[in-house]
């Protein structure tokens, strides 16, 4: 088990032994104990009572969060013609069909979000065992895979997080950052809470969310009142 530093010592000493607090008070007390020398990201995490062994629950989707996540994004695009034109309007910063997947492939991945045409998906397919242990493979579930690429790119640009389940039913998301006022982080909390709890699967019995925190990267966790959600 990994030491720990005085710095955390003494930041989890500022949280209450036992206690569960609700999202606004949680997330000013992790602003309050960061002890990171840069602006560090707030991230909510989630135990769920899921079996992941059954297809339908298994959780993936993508959302916008309202006061984004701090994080300038660097979107790719695969598209040609008139898509490809698209993405560069909207705003990606790089867009290419071949090109950038041989790019990709010689090792390239300077890159937060890839995005693809159906029609690219075939090229794009071969870059699996690269983009997918990343987390960075397009795919229908997150919007990345679309006609739409105007609609992707623009929210991919304004604060778009995606969300899986891993193996053990949990699920980690950025809230956005330390510099951001608690109720900024809170209504970004909001609407992740609102699509954890919508996309509750209907084959799921017994309390369904058994456990939320939320901690700044290198920050002690902070654990939320299930009951107030």
């Amino acid at each position: 088990m990994a030491k720990k530093s005085k710095k955390y010592i003494e930041a989890s000493k500022k949280i209450e032994a036992g206690k569960a607090y609700d999202a606004n008070a949680a997330l000013a007390l992790v602003k309050e104990i960061d002890f990171a020398n840069f602006d560090a990201t707030v991230e909510v995490a989630y135990h769920l009572n899921l079996d992941t062994k059954q297809a339908d629950q298994q959780l993936r989707g993508a959302v916008v969060l309202p006061n984004g996540t701090g994080k300038e994004q660097t979107v790719i695009v695969f598209a040609k013609g008139q898509k490809a034109k698209d993405a560069k309007e909207a705003g990606a910063d790089f867009v290419g069909d071949d090109d950038l997947v041989q790019k990709i492939t010689d090792g390239w991945l300077d890159f937060d979000v890839a995005i693809a045409t159906p029609d690219m998906m075939a090229q794009v397919g071969r870059l699996g065992r690269v983009l997918g242990p990343k987390g960075l493979m397009p795919n229908p579930k997150t919007g990345t895979v679309t006609m739409d690429v105007t609609k992707a790119v623009s929210e991919s640009k304004a604060g778009k997080v995606t969300y899986r389940t891993d193996k053990a039913g949990n699920v980690h998301v950025p809230l956005g950052k330390v510099s951001f006022s608690a109720e900024a982080l809170t209504e970004n909390f909001k609407t992740i809470q609102d699509i954890i709890a919508k996309s509750r699967p209907a084959s799921v019995k017994g309390q369904y969310i058994q456990h939320v925190s939320v901690a700044s990267t290198f920050g002690p966790s902070v654990a939320l009142e299930i009951s107030a959600l």
